[in-house]
């Protein structure tokens, strides 16, 4: 049985986890590319961003459970890449939310 399409943060910890996590992941991401079931992000490949995608994807999984998250580390200096996935229907909320 797959999990509920729905986060389980109120609206309040939503508009913080927006303000704070979701607003430096947006800004610090150098490019966005669609995937059949969501997205995937690069970033520069820095300890300190590794750090913050670790962080993101861990308070992620617990409030939306229904999420793949995939951090792909790749050799050399290559970006940094985050896959954010999940079933068909949340293909839109991973677009707004993370977007």
């Amino acid at each position: 049985m797959e999990p509920p399409l729905a986060c389980t943060l109120t609206d309040a910890q939503m508009r913080e986890r927006r303000k704070t996590l979701l607003n430096a992941f947006r800004s610090a991401a150098l490019g966005t590319t669609s995937l059949p079931l969501g997205c995937a992000y690069r970033f520069k490949p820095t300890s300190e961003v590794l750090i913050q995608l670790t962080t993101l994807v861990d308070l992620e999984r617990q409030c939306c459970p229904f999420l793949t998250f995939k951090i792909i580390v790749e050799p050399g200096n290559q970006p940094i890449s985050l896959e954010i996935t999940g079933p068909p229907e949340a293909k839109p909320l991973i677009a707004d939310f993370f977007g």
